[in-house]
């Protein structure tokens, strides 16, 4: 008797992703993610994205906040930034009080108590941690506020396809920097980057093409990337909107330990 029905046949491969972890880069795809517990941060999803077990010198985590969400804890020897990448919340760092809203973010030195209380649920926060190196005749930098909606976006090198926010300070009690890094369709680096300062970066918006030593990858919004001490790294925007990442380096301190 022929079948007069007919089935369509699906079967997702789970085995398929764009991540890629290897000795001096990666690429953190979404699809990929294990959720972590971090003591203090409850009610939560953490993702811890990057850090020292894959060889890094950085943290990098993705926190999804659910209902009751709260981020409660102390810098001891590593400060910590915190961005809003979509949501808002209350934070208190040492006794400030800000509402964050999407965009906005803080700065918290070592040796600084904080909270984060008041999460809307479905909130992302992006943090990045780092070990701070104080530098001899400069004090620890201040708790700072700031919103990137009222950060400068001059063109980069000179080319208006390219535009950079510096989000901290440019001063030398900062031994890390996080700025914003937007290129319209089409915008690219104009060289092969390799340099001494490492990288931990997520996509906020867009997509494109990342050479990574010698090595080419599609990213897209939601994709996190890895860059060890001098990785090769070159960018190219695709697409029809501009495509935004939010990155973190390592600055100002003498390029050797000793």
């Amino acid at each position: 008797m022929p079948f007069t029905t007919h089935y369509h046949l699906f079967m997702e491969i789970s085995a398929l992703t764009r991540t890629v972890v290897k000795r001096n880069h990666a690429i953190i795809a979404p699809d990929g993610y294990i959720n972590s517990h971090v003591p203090g941060w409850t009610n939560c999803t953490v993702n811890v994205i990057i850090n020292e077990a894959m060889g890094a010198q950085l943290c990098q985590t993705l926190i999804t906040a659910n209902k009751d969400c709260k981020l409660v804890g102390a810098t001891i020897d590593s400060q910590l930034f915190f961005y809003i990448i979509k949501g808002k919340a209350k934070a208190i760092v040492s006794g400030e009080i800000k509402v964050l809203q999407t965009g906005h973010f803080v700065y918290v030195p070592v040796g600084k108590a904080y909270r984060l209380e008041n999460i809307k649920e479905g909130t992302q926060i992006l943090s990045f941690h780092k070990v701070y190196e104080k530098l001899e005749g400069h004090d620890i930098p201040e708790i700072l506020f700031g919103d990137a909606a009222n950060v400068p976006a001059p063109s980069y090198l000179d080319d208006k396809a390219l535009r950079l926010q510096v989000l901290l300070p440019d001063d030398e009690a900062f031994d890390m920097a996080v700025n914003i890094f937007t290129y319209d369709p089409g915008g690219h680096l104009p060289m092969v980057e390799t340099h001494i300062m490492e990288h931990g970066l997520i996509y906020l918006q867009g997509q494109g093409v990342y050479m990574l030593d010698q090595h080419w990858y599609p990213v897209k919004k939601g994709d996190s990337i890895w860059m060890a001490p001098y990785c090769p790294q070159w960018f190219t925007a695709m697409g029809k909107e501009p495509a935004v990442y939010i990155y973190y380096k390592n600055v100002n301190r003498f390029p050797t330990v000793k």
